[in-house]
């Protein structure tokens, strides 16, 4: 396996760096981070090995009470035991942590360094019908990584390391019930031919929580003894102990894919493009339904060519038992006034790409805040464009959906 790997190559700048106002890496205070861990050896986990520290070098973990006491947080709390340990009323409410002054200048470091412990207070799967049919009640909040145009950071107050939910037996117990209520899947639709597919990442991303917790762990067993349900979750980053968990074809992963050149300015702390393709044999061989998300689709000069370069190099390097059995999921740049404000005080080569009003128009979300997405024929036209180019370049490719 040529992977994983993060650092300078994988994200745009080295994990124990910030950015500076043009976007090059900047030395963190005091050398740069904790001092590096040697490689974890043959046979260890890779969530123990030095890449991984380098992503997580947590210093600082908030945590309501119960959840510091339950099983699943003393597990966290032991895996960082040099970090400090403060107590907060709610995962929700963290003074100086939530919120965008003082973050800024600390906006990369703060997704390493920090780990919030809560526990999940509402239980609500939610409809879906697109990737999934169903949402799951999530086993985090917030990620490690650093992707420029990422939703999910608005739900906290923009600075959103990762919330590990450590009452993940109340969440897969939801879930069970969840299922019972179903019954067996009546009609194939687009999510999948005959199980009810459930996403389980849509906060954060499974392959980084796996570094934390047995989380993501315990969902994959849970979905293998439920023959009706199918887990699903995508990532940006190849966490190979993710191969040793026997999913059974019950778990789908969606690795997501942009050209490598734009991953480079907006993935930041991600696993290489080519990383995440090489990848993709490995995990089916391991035992899970392998999908790819080409996501987010920014249009700018050049688009069509690099992702017809990205699609030639999939039917290149893919063998054809990962093109047999794999779909993709086309999704269009959706931006936000709000986090386009912020990125401008710590990445603003991002927003060259991102912010494009000639080509935008806004859309008011469910929750009130502002996007911005492509004009409607702009958009429309945009996705015709890459549906012929799947289909002149990678043949194989059945496109679930495209939005």
């Amino acid at each position: 396996m040529p992977y994983p790997s993060v650092g300078p190559d994988s994200s745009g700048s080295d994990t124990l760096f910030d950015l500076d106002a043009l976007g090059h890496p900047v030395p963190a205070e005091g050398g740069g981070g904790p001092s590096p861990r040697p490689a974890a050896t043959e046979g260890d986990p890779f969530r123990d090995s030095a890449a991984a520290r380098r992503l997580l070098p947590v210093r600082t973990v908030y945590a309501e009470p119960a959840a510091a006491a339950s099983p699943r947080g003393r597990e966290v709390l032991a895996r960082f035991p040099e970090a400090e340990v403060i107590e907060v009323d709610s995962h929700w409410r963290i003074p100086g942590l939530y919120g965008n002054e003082g973050n800024l200048e600390r906006w990369v470091r703060v997704k390493g360094e920090t780990l919030v412990l809560g526990e999940r207070k509402s239980l609500a799967t939610r409809p879906n019908g697109r990737s999934a049919d169903w949402i799951a009640p999530g086993p985090s909040n917030g990620c490690a990584l650093a992707c420029a145009y990422c939703y999910v950071p608005r739900r906290k107050g923009y600075a959103n390391p990762i919330t590990v939910f450590t009452n993940i037996d109340r969440i897969i117990g939801h879930l069970g019930r969840h299922l019972a209520r179903l019954g067996p899947k009546p009609e194939a639709n687009q999510c999948d031919p005959s199980a009810w597919v459930y996403d389980i990442g849509e906060n954060g991303d499974c392959s980084v929580d796996a570094l934390v917790c047995d989380n993501t762990a315990d969902l994959v067993r849970a979905f293998r003894r439920w023959p009706t349900a199918k887990a699903s979750f995508a990532t940006k980053f190849v966490n190979p102990d993710l191969l040793a968990l026997d999913p059974r074809g019950r778990t789908r992963v969606r690795f997501s894919l942009m050209p490598p050149q734009d991953s480079r300015l907006l993935d930041l702390r991600t696993s290489p493009v080519d990383e995440r393709i090489a990848a993709a044999a490995d995990f089916l061989d391991a035992g899970y339904e392998v999908h790819f998300n080409l996501s987010p689709v920014v249009l700018r000069p050049g688009w069509e060519e690099d992702w017809a370069e990205l699609l030639r190099r999939l039917d290149d390097v893919l063998p054809e038992r990962v093109k047999r059995q794999a779909a993709a999921e086309v999704i269009m740049l959706t931006h936000n006034r709000e986090l386009h404000e912020v990125n401008l005080g710590w990445h603003p080569r991002a927003e060259e790409l991102l912010w494009q009003p000639a080509l935008q128009q806004g859309k008011r979300s469910e929750n009130g805040a502002l996007n911005v997405r492509y004009r409607n024929q702009v958009k429309a036209d945009a996705v015709r464009r890459l549906r012929e180019l799947v289909a002149a370049h990678s043949p194989w490719l059945r496109i679930r959906y495209a939005f």
